[in-house]
């Protein structure tokens, strides 16, 4: 592992889901695409996209495809979740890698998964949910959907929402912005009452 790099692994994953709001018995959401964008030193690497075979609930539902604009034959297609976590796994073996995603569940998600299917969570480093982030940084009371966030910023997310890669760049492209006004705001603080008060004048005037 290379020490002296760091890698930030921004990662989204769409998952499968029942019919109607109810959930037949034994249903969990199962990875079924995964997009992530590795940077390194500040530097744009690799991207990655694949559809996931599921391991439990393998024929997807209408309201699923339907959602996801995805067809059986594409997920069927797939790597295997084992593969997945591999890959990932060798990604965060590279060097002190953070893993950035838009919200909580991908990280939930994937443990679950791995839980399931028997293998290691594949990531050791800090996890960091750029919602929170951003939800934190601007002081919203809730929290906002990914292309809402990026579209506050007067820009368009990257491709199509709800497609993994698309997703994970749009999350890298809200975390360049962020971090840009974090900057700012950082080298640039506010004035405070005694930056505007001439006090020698202030206390001439007591004086007299």
């Amino acid at each position: 592992m290379e020490q002296n790099m760091q890698q930030y692994l921004f990662i989204d994953f769409e998952f499968t889901m029942p019919e109607g709001k109810g959930k037949p018995a034994g249903f969990y959401p199962e990875i079924i695409e995964v997009g992530f964008v590795s940077v390194i030193d500040d530097g744009l690497g690799d991207q990655f996209s694949s559809f996931v075979v599921p391991d439990k609930f393998s024929q997807l539902t209408e309201r699923c495809k339907r959602f996801l604009h995805i067809s059986q034959v594409q997920v069927n297609q797939g790597i295997s979740f084992v593969d997945l976590v591999a890959l990932l796994k060798s990604y965060d073996q590279k060097c002190p890698t953070k893993i950035v995603t838009w919200g909580n569940m991908d990280m939930k998600v994937l443990r679950n998964n791995c839980q399931r299917a028997g293998v290691e969570f594949p990531f050791t480093g800090e996890q960091i949910d750029l919602s929170m982030e951003y939800k934190r940084f601007f002081g919203d009371q809730n929290q906002t959907g990914l292309w809402k966030a990026v579209q506050a910023y007067g820009k368009e997310g990257t491709g199509r929402h709800h497609r993994a890669l698309d997703d994970a760049m749009t999350t890298y492209n809200i975390f360049k912005l962020v971090e840009k006004d974090k900057s700012y705001m950082k080298n640039h603080q506010p004035t405070t009452i005694g930056d505007r008060i001439d006090w020698s004048k202030v206390l001439n005037k007591l004086v007299l």
